[in-house]
């Protein structure tokens, strides 16, 4: 079973939302047709405008609920081990026709290369208003790590914030993004729900993330080691597993339903820095 199929019915089994990668190896379509998964369209923005645009067409047209722009990649990061071991990617199902994906590159990986030559670099803010223009879906933007630019998302009319680093992969040295996480909630001031991405690995994880602000978060690695492994089912394991996690925090902590997850619960570094001053 395709491994983005598989994710789709461990997510729809479980109650999750899952969201499918622009890059896929499942075409939006056979993601679709596969479950009833409430479904988001993670897009980047590329030098061909139109491609970006039926893709979000494409996603709107078969349910997908809502499109997640990923703001943090207007050109990919140095990956010196894709570079290293000579990465190549695998074909992009929802490309075929449009554009080649069979990008060689005698310098490191495809992907690279790939990236180079399609992705659009001028990227900026009045994008959002262009994909706002295409599409009645809510856009996420993804990517977000200061105050500052989520002030701006805001102001760009997005309907939700992802505070995300990529996994670490696009630039050496950023932020943990649960270390910036309360800085992007006290910037929105609530006018837009703030979602958390990266470093999930736990139940309490996710405790720690609503308790500083987050309505949500996502788990990108943990599903795809659950997938390599068992497929669906390792999916639907990963994800029960951070549900009981979670609860078993909640009972210990004194906390009946989400709502009483609040900020009192967690103690950042740099509060204990100043308990000790």
């Amino acid at each position: 079973m395709p491994g983005e199929v598989a994710t789709a019915r461990g997510a729809a089994a479980c109650n999750v939302i899952m969201g499918l990668s622009f890059t896929a190896t499942c075409t939006i379509e056979e993601v679709a047709s596969s479950c009833n998964a409430v479904r988001f369209f993670q897009t980047y923005v590329y030098k061909r405008r139109d491609i970006t645009e039926l893709m979000v067409h494409k996603a709107e047209s078969n349910g997908f609920r809502a499109i997640i722009l990923t703001a943090d990649t207007p050109r990919l990061g140095r990956r010196e081990a894709d570079i290293k071991n000579k990465m190549i990617s695998p074909r992009l199902r929802n490309f075929e026709g449009l554009i080649t994906t069979e990008v060689v590159s005698d310098k490191g990986s495809n992907l690279e290369a790939y990236a180079a030559g399609t992705l659009d670099p001028s990227l900026c803010w009045k994008d959002i208003a262009w994909l706002k223009s295409i599409t009645n879906l809510p856009i996420l933007i993804k990517g977000v790590l200061t105050g500052e630019d989520a002030i701006k998302a805001v102001e760009a009319g997005v309907a939700g914030i992802i505070v995300s680093n990529h996994g670490a992969r696009q630039l050496d040295y950023t932020p943990a993004t649960i270390s910036v996480l309360e800085e992007v909630v006290n910037a929105v001031q609530g006018k837009v729900p703030v979602l958390l991405d990266g470093g999930i690995r736990r139940g309490t994880d996710i405790f720690k993330a609503l308790a500083l602000g987050a309505k949500a978060i996502l788990i990108g690695r943990p599903v795809v080691y659950g997938l390599a492994t068992k497929g669906e089912s390792g999916v639907k394991q990963v994800i029960e597993m951070l549900k009981n996690e979670l609860e078993q925090t909640m009972a210990l902590a004194g906390c009946c339903n989400v709502n009483d997850i609040t900020r009192s619960h967690v103690k950042t570094e740099k509060e204990r820095l100043l308990c000790r001053m």
